[in-house]
């Protein structure tokens, strides 16, 4: 037996087809609320499924960026970051309560997620927002990163993520989405990769080195073309080295 346990998220709520089954794999998702994606009605579809089978349920906020997906970088005064983060996350947690559960944790969408890496007035307004809403609320954040860093020193739970399905650069980042080979395309590749993650706490990352990714939670993007696949072959990988999944 391995001994080795994760909790494996996915995004969902995005406008995907496949949203269903990638439940059926997940013990965490974390919902659109509908500035990148997503809407009320799909909030409240996705969240309900997700109670229904006893999944984790995070709130997903993003920039004010529908048109590129959230995922172009914008530059907001922190006050406008922190009032967004509550009222996407707000938003969320009525629609959760309405159907009598709870948000379990927020993981901020794509750019809002990088930037926060890179600029610290950022990510504490993100954690301020979070923390001044709900302190119970856990932050779902890069392993190893600034967020996690701030989210903690503000007396939060953060949870250290690391990604399956994406390239990572030396320096423990993400590797762009402009990037060749940013997201993976091949299931062998995130497979071996969720493996070294958990069992190992190391990625080999684009320039070939290898990192340290201590993470307690492994995200699978929902919207990849992939994404299915992925999680059917990561979990039958896990069931096959004795690696437990449950929520963080």
């Amino acid at each position: 037996m391995s001994g080795k346990s994760i909790d494996l998220n996915v995004d969902l709520g995005e406008g995907f087809p496949h949203d269903a089954e990638l439940l059926e794999y997940a013990t965490s998702v974390n919902v659109a609320c509908g500035w990148h994606a997503g809407d009320p009605l799909t909030m409240r579809r996705v969240t309900s499924e997700a109670i229904r089978r006893g999944v984790a349920i995070g709130a997903h906020p993003s920039f004010p960026d529908r048109e590129n997906f959230g995922r172009t970088a914008m530059v907001l005064p922190p006050e406008e970051v922190y009032a967004g983060v509550q009222y996407q996350v707000g938003a969320h947690a009525a629609v959760v309560a309405g159907l009598s559960g709870r948000v379990n944790h927020v993981k901020p969408h794509g750019a809002l997620y990088n930037q926060a890496e890179e600029d610290s007035d950022l990510a504490r307004a993100i954690v301020h927002a979070i923390r001044d809403l709900d302190p119970d609320l856990a932050v779902f954040g890069l392993a190893g990163g600034q967020l996690i860093r701030i989210a903690r020193q503000e007396g939060l739970v953060a949870v250290e993520e690391g990604f399956a399905d994406r390239a990572y650069t030396p320096a423990g980042k993400l590797v762009p989405r402009s990037k060749p080979n940013a997201v993976f395309s091949s299931d062998d590749e995130a497979c071996r990769q969720a493996i070294s993650i958990v069992c190992d706490g190391r990625v080999r990352a684009c320039d070939g080195s290898w990192i340290q990714v201590s993470a307690q939670t492994l995200c699978l993007h929902g919207d990849g073309e992939h994404a299915v696949t992925f999680a059917q072959r990561i979990r039958d990988a896990f069931s096959t080295s004795n690696i437990a999944v449950r929520a963080a």
